[in-house]
This record gives structure tokens, C-alpha cells and sequence, in this order.
């Protein structure tokens, strides 16, 4: 593919996989360059900005929110990490965020884990409870404890949840 060829917005969404719309507000929060535009005024895109917005879904799936993506918009692609040890240290930390959440939901999983082999969705979960699950499980892993937190949050009553607000 030629390094010059330009692209409709319309053939730039369908190559990114991202909307239209999406497109234009990226432009519009200086995420993306301000396409170049024909004479008519029609919106054309090089493959440099294809790069870019593939980059920035990317990113967006890590979880990073679209303000804090420019400083890796800004360097291009072929630039030398350690030449950018602030970026290196953000990504450390949005890694360990992830990590984090994985964790968490984890806990999340092992409890709904628990509750499905347990067969009582409405007891309370004590590490009694726990122990008697993971021996039935017989060779999985023992769920992880589940905080007290999280419990509250998944023993409301379902018509509880009904009268609470969004």
C-alpha cells in the first residue's frame, strides 16, 4: 500500500473498526490530527492516521482514559522507551490498575463459582461454607475469600435492588 494514498472517512472507519463519529471526536479533542480535507470539503485520512486511531483503540481497551493517551500519541512509533521513562512509568502503573481489577473480579467469579456448586444462593458465606464448597469441587481450586463488602452486595434481596435508583 502506498504511504500517500489517502482514505474517505467512510474507508477509514471500515479500516479501523471504529465509527464515524467516533473519528470526528477524536479530531475534535485533539486526539487525531485535523484531517486534511479535498476541495469539496470531504475529510481524508493518511495511513499515519489509520496508525493512530488503531493506537488509540488499543489503549482505550487497556481501560486508559482518552485524556491521558496523548503523551503516547505524541512520540512515534519507532521511538526508543527508555528515551521516555515518564511514559514507561504510567503504562507500570495502568498495568498495575489492570492487575488490580483482575483480581477483583476474580473474587467475583469464585464467589458466583461457589454459590452455583453450593446450590444455596441465599445463605450466608462463611469460611465453613467455603471449606464445604471446595471439597465438593474435589480438585478445583478453593475460591478465594470473598470481604465482607462484597458479600452485603450479593446477598441483597432482588426486590431490593428493584426500588434502588441507577
Amino acid at each position: 500500500m502506498k504511504e500517500n494514498q489517502t482514505f474517505t472517512i467512510k474507508q477509514t472507519a471500515k479500516q479501523t473498526g471504529i465509527s464515524q463519529d467516533t473519528i470526528r471526536y477524536y479530531e475534535k479533542i485533539a486526539l487525531l490530527p485535523r484531517a486534511d480535507r479535498k476541495d469539496n470539503g470531504h475529510r481524508v485520512y493518511r495511513q499515519e492516521d489509520i496508525k493512530t486511531i488503531r493506537l488509540i483503540s488499543c489503549l482505550k481497551k487497556t481501560g486508559m482514559p482518552l485524556d491521558e493517551m496523548q503523551p503516547f500519541l505524541a512520540v512515534s512509533s519507532d521511538t526508543d522507551p527508555a528515551e521516555y521513562p515518564e511514559l514507561v512509568e504510567h503504562l507500570r502503573s495502568h498495568r498495575e490498575n489492570i492487575v488490580s481489577q483482575i483480581a477483583s473480579l476474580q473474587q467475583v467469579v469464585d464467589f458466583i463459582d461457589m454459590k452455583l456448586e453450593e446450590g444455596k444462593y441465599r445463605r450466608d458465606c462463611s469460611d465453613e461454607i467455603q471449606e464445604g464448597v471446595s471439597e465438593k469441587m474435589m480438585g478445583k481450586p478453593k475460591p478465594k475469600p470473598v470481604s465482607p463488602v462484597e458479600m452485603s452486595f450479593f446477598s441483597h434481596r432482588p426486590e431490593q435492588a428493584s426500588r434502588r435508583t441507577p
